[in-house]
Formats: structure tokens, C-alpha cells, sequence
């Protein structure tokens, strides 16, 4: 939790649990937990991909991938005042979200990555591409550090999630300035 409220004090925008090793029910009562403390900061707090979690915690939202269930059945499970994003690594799949009902993208892996071990990386064109097929947002995810960052600038996207780039630093309200001040640039 202290890492949490790290985060948030440097000013992360929006919060994503990702327990993908954690039962339902310890899940559920962590959910819980975060959305408090998310809550009195202001920042929305999304659930991966943990439909039930997300409804029950009253997070902010729900963020799912490809092989995580219907679209469709989350959007409407979670009712259209919550946040629904999906992730996505081509242009159809990225427009196939938005028709059925997602708030935003996840769009990655832009570099490689330790916190995903399955992830395939994704080259600048078919961001920049996905990011002009859609009209919702598009965030970039996947091994985005304050020294490669920069090369996303003119890609489209209006946001980065990172993990290592502020979890795995010493102080990590610093680390996610740094980043904010980054990204108010490009």
C-alpha cells in the first residue's frame, strides 16, 4: 500500500490492480483496499481483468485483454458510467473494441518488457496506426521507461502505463513527476 500512495502522491491519473496470482476473494478484499485509498486522491481505480472483482469493489472501472472475455458482456455487466478499457496490439482488434463498447486502449508491448512474459512487442507504425483508426484513447504500455519515452512523441497516444518505470525505483513519487513532466511534453 505504500507504494500505492507513492504513486498517487506523484501523480499517477488513473490506478490498474493486476493480481493474477490472487484467489477471487483475496483479490476482492485488496480491491477494496486500493479503491479507498485511490479514492482520496481522486484517481480512478481500473480492475484487470476481473469482471466480478471490479463490479464488486465499485472500482472505476474494468481493463481487459483479447482472451479475457467478451467485450460486450463487460460493457454491459458494467454499465455505462464505468470505465472499460481493452487491450489491443492491431488495428482491428483496436476498432473492434471501440464498436463494442471500450473506453480506451492499451495499446502493446511498445519495448520489452519483465512484467509480462508473454508479451510481443508492437513497432511505432502500428501504434501510430491503431491510434488513427480509433477515435477513443489509446495509452501505450510495455517496458516504457523516462529514457525511451520520448519516442513516442507524435505516435497519437494521450497516456503511458508503465509498472518497473515507477515500482521498481527508489523513490517512486519522483519517478512518476518525472514521468508526468515527460509526457506533458510530448
Amino acid at each position: 500500500m505504500q507504494q500505492i500512495e507513492a504513486a498517487l502522491q506523484g501523480g499517477i491519473t488513473m490506478l490498474q490492480l493486476r493480481e493474477k496470482q490472487m484467489n477471487s476473494l483475496d483479490f476482492l478484499a485488496e480491491a477494496k483496499l486500493v479503491k479507498n485509498l485511490s479514492d482520496i486522491y481522486n484517481v480512478p481505480l481500473i480492475i484487470n481483468d476481473n469482471l466480478d472483482v471490479a463490479c464488486q469493489s465499485d472500482a472505476a472501472g474494468l481493463h481487459i485483454g483479447q482472451d479475457d472475455g467478451s467485450i460486450a458482456v463487460a460493457r454491459q455487466k458494467l454499465g455505462d458510467n464505468k470505465i472499460l478499457g481493452v487491450s489491443a496490439q492491431t488495428v482491428e482488434q483496436a476498432q473492434a473494441a471501440e464498436a463494442a463498447g471500450a473506453d480506451y486502449l492499451g495499446v502493446g508491448a511498445i519495448f520489452t518488457t519483465n512484467t509480462k512474459d508473454d508479451a510481443l512487442t508492437l513497432n511505432l507504425e502500428t501504434l501510430k496506426a491503431i491510434c488513427q483508426a480509433v477515435k477513443i484513447p489509446v495509452v501505450a504500455i510495455g517496458g516504457i521507461t523516462a529514457q525511451n519515452i520520448h519516442i513516442l512523441l507524435d505516435s497519437g497516444i494521450v497516456g503511458v502505463a508503465v509498472v518497473s518505470a515507477i515500482f521498481a525505483q527508489a523513490d517512486i513519487t519522483t519517478a512518476c513527476q518525472t514521468l508526468l513532466h515527460i509526457l506533458e511534453k510530448i
